[in-house]
């Protein structure tokens, strides 16, 4: 009798999650539809874009930066073993752009404004305030949706940029002090390894990590029921689907980008 309630439960919890998946899905199509024909609320997009992006830079220069040094503490130990150390800022600044500084940018960015999304509206739902909205004759949509969109894809790729240097300079100070590298290897070695076409990925992977997490919690909050429980269940659970939904959009994205032989290794 307990397996069979805990699995009408998981099939309950799993038909929820699919059916507020699909209506992510298509709140991203209005969204854009909305977005193409000029609706944008002003005041709260910019609102939206000083919570994601400055009020974002500390925790995200701290992760950034001790994700570098890390980085080249495991890096820098084993290619010095094999007299490779002029490819250590180069392997560094690749890993950054490619993948840890959008990856783990999002990341935060989803643990933060995901979830703040979730919640605000969420509470806006169960309180009926988003009924007020229409009694107003005021789109949801417009009003919500499109400013933290716009938001998330603008100011997510600037941050993975921010991610990137300050990675880079945490990763140039542990190789210099712990290891002897000198500073002018360093940087030349990233500057032979990075290209144009790197940063660009980077910047397009935060804009697309951006708008998920944007729709995710969006969504997330416009679908919540059942008051103050709804509304924390609504938040982790958007907070969970943007991670999962970053993951697996960066393995496709990845896949895209980055086949064949990359221009860094055709030199060596």
């Amino acid at each position: 009798m307990t397996t069979s309630l805990l699995g009408n439960l998981a099939k309950s919890s799993l038909g929820r999650w699919t059916n507020r998946a699909i209506a992510a899905v298509f709140l991203g199509g209005q969204t854009l539809i909305h977005l193409l024909s000029g609706k944008i609320h002003r005041r709260n997009t910019v609102e939206q874009m000083l919570a994601v992006g400055p009020s974002s830079l500390g925790i995200n220069t701290l992760t950034a930066a001790f994700v570098g040094m890390v980085f080249t503490i495991q890096v820098a130990r084993e290619f010095l073993n094999f007299g490779a150390e002029s490819a250590v800022g180069g392997v560094l600044a690749v890993a950054l752009a490619r993948e840890l500084a959008p990856v783990l940018t999002s990341v935060v960015i989803a643990g933060r404004i995901g979830a703040a999304f979730a919640a605000e509206i969420g509470t806006m739902q169960v309180s009926e305030q988003i009924d007020a909205l229409y009694i107003l004759r005021t789109d949801p949509i417009d009003y919500l949706v499109v400013p933290r969109f716009l938001a998330c894809i603008v100011m997510v790729p600037l941050l993975t940029l921010f991610s990137l240097l300050i990675g880079m300079l945490g990763g140039l100070l542990i190789a210099t002090s712990q290891y002897g590298l000198a500073q002018s290897i360093f940087l030349t070695s990233a500057q032979n390894f990075l290209g144009v076409w790197d940063l660009i990925h980077a910047m397009t992977k935060g804009g697309i990590f951006g708008g998920l997490i944007a729709i995710i919690g969006c969504s997330w909050g416009l679908t919540t029921s059942g008051g103050a429980k709804g509304v924390g269940e609504s938040t982790t659970t958007a907070v969970v689907t943007s991670l999962m939904a970053i993951f697996i959009a960066n393995f496709f994205l990845s896949w895209v980008m980055f086949q064949g032989l990359g221009s860094a290794a055709a030199g060596l």
